[in-house]
């Protein structure tokens, strides 16, 4: 772990380039530019707020705000937008720099970082617009926001785990990549993101103790709609996958490594 990490601190300019490459490639030939990053996030608010808060009029139980439900909302589908982007690419991330994995002196470890600071990128512009959107309407939940950070660090720590173990595999099964494509759907429908848990059957209910994005995106939501601190203890499974898979990831990633550059 020590090497991986001294490896990544000696890399962090490339990794800082690299994100920046990818950044401005994004909207190349584009008349606005870079104003498409604020524009699409804020327009995503915006349909979420007018929509669910003042035409459908949602509302969740107990909640009397009318800005409720599109707070639940977007905390929802924030916390998961990340957590989804950063595994659907990094299980291909081995695939799309074959070129770079088969030089010698090239530190693999970067990719997973790099992918991971793509999306952090995305996601800080996007929440940084949404925080906005909380202060305004004056929904800002106070301190507990920073609480916000350990699950963050969590939801990143799942994702890169997952994304190395499914990345590795992918790189000898391609069936692999194609088969999460179909699953993060289902997977999707199967967190309570767009719908409460409370509505579910307690048979149902109990089951989400074996999703760990639940708990995660029920903590943001916690945070940010009921001004409160996650459920700690329902973090626990959570965090527990996390680190199983960031160890399985970084085991299968060492020990493949030199067959995937031959696969590739």
């Amino acid at each position: 772990m020590s090497v991986m990490l001294r490896a990544l601190w000696h890399s962090r300019g490339f990794i800082g380039g690299s994100v920046q490459r990818d950044f401005q490639a994004r909207y190349r030939n584009t008349m606005l530019g870079a104003a498409w990053t604020v524009l699409n996030p804020l327009a995503m608010i915006v349909v979420y707020t007018v929509i669910f808060s003042q035409v459908m009029q949602s509302k969740l139980p107990g909640e009397v705000s009318r800005f409720g439900y599109s707070i639940y909302l977007c905390a929802g589908i924030l916390s998961w937008g990340l957590f989804a982007e950063i595994v659907t690419r990094a299980q291909n991330m081995f695939i799309d720099n074959a070129n770079l994995l088969k030089k010698a002196n090239f530190p693999r470890i970067c990719l997973p970082a790099i992918v991971a600071s793509n999306a952090l990128v995305n996601f800080a512009i996007i929440f940084g617009l949404f925080t906005v959107f909380l202060l305004v309407s004056g929904q800002f939940p106070g301190a507990v926001f920073a609480l916000l950070l350990p699950l963050l660090v969590l939801e990143v720590a799942l994702a890169i785990g997952l994304g190395l173990v499914l990345g590795v595999l992918n790189v000898f099964f391609r069936d692999v990549g194609q088969f999460f494509q179909i699953f993060i759907q289902f997977w999707f429908w199967l967190t309570p993101v767009v719908y409460p848990a409370a509505i579910l059957p307690p048979a149902l209910r109990d089951l989400l103790v074996f999703n760990p994005m639940a708990a995660v995106t029920g903590g943001f939501q916690d945070v940010l709609l009921h001004d409160r601190a996650p459920d700690w203890a329902g973090l626990l499974p959570a965090t527990l996958c996390a680190l199983v898979l960031c160890v399985l990831g970084l085991r299968l990633f060492r020990k493949r490594a030199g067959e995937m550059v031959d696969e590739l």
